[in-house]
């Protein structure tokens, strides 16, 4: 005689079910030929964070795969090899993060067996060792056993300006920037297809977030806005784009802004607080988290703008 499973208990059954296996089908996209993205999803560290809300991804060459970041967790960075290996069996050559920041780097760990070779900006192993105490408390807080396995794995080829790298048939060249979105950031371009991997240099949708100097990262957006021959930019949140410089100039208008409002917050003599209410608050309807996000930049940049 058969007899019915009651949904309620599938439903228990579901969650004792390995996190990794439930991480295990990232959407992948193929931005260009052999160029492919995971977009991250808009959330908050405050509010629903689980490790995944940066774009992260990877380009297969004929000699092997670069993997341009790798997201919050171990799991993440095990998910991102799996969607590799569902495509080739290359070796992963190379691990390229973008800047320092944790949702980009945790997922490091799962590739220690490829012996691949991690690349990062000339300051991002001395930033990792700086910041690694605090981002593995926040991760593990955050996430929990899902943060299980996660570590710092620094770089060992540092990019001081500019750094070629050939994943046969296949160059990339890799850009370091100064002090912008953080004082970490580098850019990495596929000159076969023209994609160009910004980090967190470029946000779509969601509200940039600073890390470094604002006048810095203007700075960056003008260098970038100087490039040629991009077709397909993806940015280190949101979609991928066909329009670089629309994406830029969106971004460069909220940054201005946000410079002009804060700077003149301080000649009024408005307080921080205050100027946390107002600074930028046209831009309010164009960016996701936008309350949140611009809060804290207005924090960040309110007491260096003082001393201008």
């Amino acid at each position: 005689m058969s007899r019915t499973i009651p949904l309620f208990f599938l439903a228990s059954l579901f969650w004792l079910l390995p996190a990794y296996s439930l991480a295990q089908e990232l959407g992948i996209r193929e931005v260009a030929p052999g160029v492919y993205m995971h977009q991250g999803a808009h959330e908050d560290l405050d509010d629903g964070y689980q490790g995944d809300i940066s774009n992260i991804g990877f380009i297969i060459g004929t000699e092997g795969v670069a993997v341009i970041d790798t997201g919050g967790s171990q799991q993440v960075g095990q998910a991102l090899l799996a969607s590799i290996r569902k495509l080739t069996n290359l070796p992963v050559l190379y691990v390229i993060n973008t800047h320092i920041h944790p949702d980009h780097i945790f997922g490091n760990a799962a590739f220690k067996q490829e012996q691949a070779i991690f690349i990062g900006h000339a300051k991002l192993a001395n930033a990792m060792e700086l910041r690694k105490d605090a981002y593995l408390r926040q991760g593990h807080d955050l996430l929990g056993e899902q943060f299980s396995g996660s570590e710092v794995i620094k770089p060992t080829l540092m990019v001081e300006s500019s750094q070629e790298l050939d994943i046969g048939e296949r160059k990339l060249l890799l850009t370091a920037y100064p002090n912008a979105h953080t004082n970490t950031d580098l850019t990495v371009l596929d000159e076969k297809t023209g994609t160009l991997w910004t980090g967190d240099l470029l946000f779509i949708e969601r509200t940039p977030s600073i890390d470094g100097d604002i006048k810095g990262w203007l700075s960056a957006i003008a260098q970038l806005q100087q490039l040629k021959g991009i077709r397909h930019a993806i940015p280190g949140h949101g979609p991928a784009t066909q329009d670089l410089q629309g994406a830029l100039n969106n971004q460069a208008r909220y940054l201005n802004l946000l410079l002009s409002d804060v700077r003149n917050a301080i000649k009024q003599g408005k307080t921080m607080e205050q100027a946390m209410d107002s600074a930028a608050a046209s831009e309010a309807s164009h960016w996701q988290l936008f309350n949140s996000v611009n809060r804290r930049n207005v924090n960040l940049i309110y007491p260096a703008l003082e001393w201008e």
